[in-house]
């Protein structure tokens, strides 16, 4: 495995020791004209070129680093069986692929996927064999189109203002796994902290016996074991052990999971998130949200972390400043990082990538409430998801408020797949249905910014309500108040290109003011229950950040700590 980029199984929190990575040298050729079916590419004795799995083929990494517009890609890849992978199913993963992905195996139609942020898995058993066998993968990407939702990614050739480079294709691990003919599907994990009790919701296929084991630090703390004849099972753990999931300290649990010859390696956190007035409670104690907004790109993979230490290094200098947790924005990051927020008690907001999708086509319901559902269904048990917010600064720009049900739409439906969790319906200016107060407000005076916030509290806000404000026309009545996005200070330690919001300051000095100031009055806020600083790092052209992209501080960390510390 030491040759295979990626090489770490790519989903910790469903893990069976029977898989195998799939990354590394692929075939690739580019599809301009989006007829690798029709001319059936499979049949091809070689494709023009290869390609690093799962490098997109824009990033440095994947061996190509080709940054124009692509249409269409296409990969081969050749994997050998034995007799013994065979003797049950044979499930072939991918962890995303940007955006609609055809699946041929040994030229058979083995599936399709539309998405481009969430994984995915075909059952291959009937299309494999023993010895070598062959995947072919056909990728139809526009993100000019309207019709996916395409994040930071840029719609013009260059990257520019909050754009970024683009990402096509392959971009997380592709692997296989191999189960038996009765396993366990999948789960579902509420715990229950007031009661001492995991609620665990299993699916399950053919008859077996479910056996489960919890346990902590190695030491087994509870079990049960349940008859099922497939379909869904219920499982309640007492844990009278308790270790609550804490900021700066995960206490994760590990669940063992058998059904007959399958076995799983799972884990959940016990903790409990709710509202109380306009404080967030974690675990019933008020807790402040001190997040930073955390985009997931990297210098030479674009949307791929190079190796897991990347994945891990990001969580850590967040930590290292003081910050808590982080918006992950509009992107939907792979579950190995969301697996390291598990382990270190880090909160984040799961979000998706709206960003250049026109809401006010017809199909855009269908097509957001699929992936949308995907990535809810997928990242359901992280502890460390503490909201979700599926959209991001729709401004209301496509419809008329009274009009505007998209919106509505996915909340309603979050809130219908998630009860746990408070949802924003959209990150700043614009919103349909609010339980949460969102602003985004990037005014760089301290002196104006804290009195705007403060007329949340002395009841003067009214006069900050505009169609151009941070308040948007959206009435204030008393919600907890999130500042999700603030700052974006710019600030450039290796020469002056870039931008950032509002006139850079003239020192360094000036620039940690500036952050104290503005960081100060929100901490000091009694309506506000949590900030969401822009942004952790430099991203190509966006120089606001308080590392470099390389991930270089700009200031001394300890300096920014001390600052997040006084609330």
């Amino acid at each position: 495995m030491k040759d295979i980029p990626r090489p770490e199984h790519p989903n910790p929190q469903w893990e069976r020791k029977s898989w195998k990575n799939l990354n590394g040298k692929w075939e690739f050729e580019f599809d301009f004209g989006r007829s690798a079916i029709d001319k059936k590419f499979w049949e091809k004795e070689k494709l023009e070129s290869t390609i690093v799995v799962p490098f997109c083929p824009e990033s440095r990494l994947s061996g190509i680093g080709y940054t124009d517009f692509i249409d269409g890609v296409a990969y081969k890849k050749k994997f050998c069986l034995t007799d013994d992978e065979l003797s049950g199913r044979v499930f072939l993963h991918f962890g995303a692929v940007d955006y609609e992905a055809t699946v041929f195996i040994n030229g058979n139609y083995a599936g399709m996927h539309k998405g481009g942020y969430t994984s995915f898995c075909f059952d291959i058993t009937d299309h494999v064999k023993t010895g070598d066998n062959e995947i072919f993968v056909a990728v139809s990407d526009d993100v000019r189109s309207g019709l996916q939702p395409a994040g930071k990614q840029s719609v013009k050739y260059a990257s520019a203002g909050c754009d970024y480079t683009r990402t096509t294709g392959i971009w997380q691990t592709v692997w296989l796994e191999f189960v038996p003919e009765a396993y366990v599907k999948s789960a579902k994990y509420y715990t229950d902290i007031d009661n001492k009790k995991l609620i665990a919701i299993f699916e399950t296929v053919g008859k077996g016996t479910l056996d489960i084991r919890a346990e902590f630090e190695g030491r087994c703390v509870a079990g049960t074991s349940l008859l099922s004849n497939g379909g869904t099972v219920t499982a309640q753990l007492d844990i009278d052990d308790m270790h609550l999931w804490e900021v700066g300290k995960g206490n994760l649990y590990d669940l063992y999971i058998t059904y007959g010859n399958d076995s799983v390696k799972s884990y959940f956190g016990m903790r409990s998130i709710r509202f109380e007035g306009n404080k967030f409670l974690l675990n019933n104690s008020p807790v402040f949200q001190k997040t930073v907004l955390d985009q997931g790109f990297y210098p030479d993979g674009i949307y791929t972390a190079p190796t897991e230490a990347e994945l891990i290094r990001d969580i850590d200098i967040s930590m290292n400043m003081g910050f808590n947790g982080a918006r992950l924005h509009e992107k939907v990051f792979e579950a190995r990082f969301l697996y390291y927020c598990d382990k270190k008690g880090y909160m984040v907001w799961g979000e998706y990538p709206n960003w250049h999708f026109d809401h006010s086509k017809g199909r855009a319901t269908e097509i957001y409430m699929n992936e949308w559902s995907e990535a809810i269904e997928r990242d359901f048990n992280h502890p460390s998801i503490i909201g979700w917010c599926p959209f991001n600064e729709t401004w209301g720009y496509v419809e008329a408020e009274e009009k505007n049900s998209l919106l509505s739409s996915i909340y309603k439906l979050t809130k219908r797949l998630d009860t746990t969790r408070p949802c924003i319906d959209t990150s700043g200016h614009y919103h349909v249905i609010k339980d949460i107060y969102d602003i985004h407000d990037y005014e760089q005076d301290p002196k104006l910014f804290k009195e705007r916030f403060d007329s949340l509290s002395n009841g003067s806000h009214k006069e900050h309500i505009t169609k151009e404000g941070p308040f948007y026309g959206v009435e204030y009545t008393g919600q907890p108040v999130f500042v999700s996005e603030y700052g974006g200070i710019q600030w450039n330690i290796d020469d002056d290109s870039g931008w950032g919001y509002g006139e850079a300051p003239k020192s360094e000095q000036e620039c940690i003011e500036r952050f104290k100031g503005l960081t100060e009055a929100l901490l000091q806020n009694e309506s506000v229950f949590g900030l969401c600083y822009t942004q952790l790092y430099d991203i190509e052209q966006e120089h606001n950040g308080l590392y470099t992209y390389e991930r270089k501080p700009k200031f001394d960390v300890e300096i920014i700590r001390k600052i997040l510390e006084k609330d």
